[in-house]
């Protein structure tokens, strides 16, 4: 018989299954590009993944109701929240988060258009920080630091978009947007609709 605290045995359960969660979530094969296909900062050697300090939400601390659906881009543990309008789906996905917070907005908005392909346009800001960027990247390309879709939020150059390089994701790496796996945001594009709930927390 034993003499283990049941309370200690179902948070280990509890724990558990959480990781699976997580690890769900996760894509199989995270490849590693040798080159960035991201014009955004590089991940330096002192970044590293999040995935350990996930944690499942519940929307009511957050908004008044779904409707519309809900999506909550929690900054500080590098995920993604997602719950549909009826709340009968609720998905979690790692992220890419803003590398500093000079370049990280905080608040509610709103998703305002759903671009398939999205052509990417380095804003002035960027170009003064890197002048040797290209000006923009058309939709489609596998350069394109958007990925494969990208939601525009109600916030000018703010997108939840997807990656071409795994590399960025769980990790400080954007100018200020929400970056996804691209198998990611092909669901969570087909999910959300405009007017869907944001907020950058």
């Amino acid at each position: 018989m034993s003499d283990e605290n049941p309370q200690k045995s179902s948070r280990r359960l509890f724990l558990g299954a959480a990781a699976g969660l997580v690890a769900s979530a996760l894509p199989a094969r995270a490849e590693q590009f040798t080159n960035s296909t991201e014009f955004e900062s590089a991940a330096t050697p002192n970044t590293r993944a999040n995935v350990s300090s996930f944690v499942l939400r519940d929307w009511r601390d957050f908004f008044a109701n779904t409707r519309n659906g809900a999506i909550l881009c929690d900054l500080t543990s590098r995920a993604l929240h997602y719950w549909s309008e009826d709340q009968s789906v609720y998905k979690l996905y790692p992220t890419s988060v803003p590398l500093n917070e000079e370049l990280t907005k905080r608040g509610p908005t709103t998703v305002i258009e759903k671009v398939v392909n999205p052509r990417w346009t380095a804003t002035a800001s960027m170009l003064k920080r890197n002048p040797d960027w290209p000006k923009s990247i058309e939709g489609g390309s596998p350069d394109n630091p958007l990925g494969v879709r990208a939601l525009y939020l109600g916030w000018p150059t703010y997108r939840i978009h997807g990656t071409h390089d795994t590399r960025k994701i769980g990790r400080r790496s954007s100018n200020g947007c929400v970056g996804l796996y691209n198998e990611h945001i092909l669901e969570l594009f087909d999910l959300a609709k405009v007017g869907t709930q944001v907020l950058f927390l």
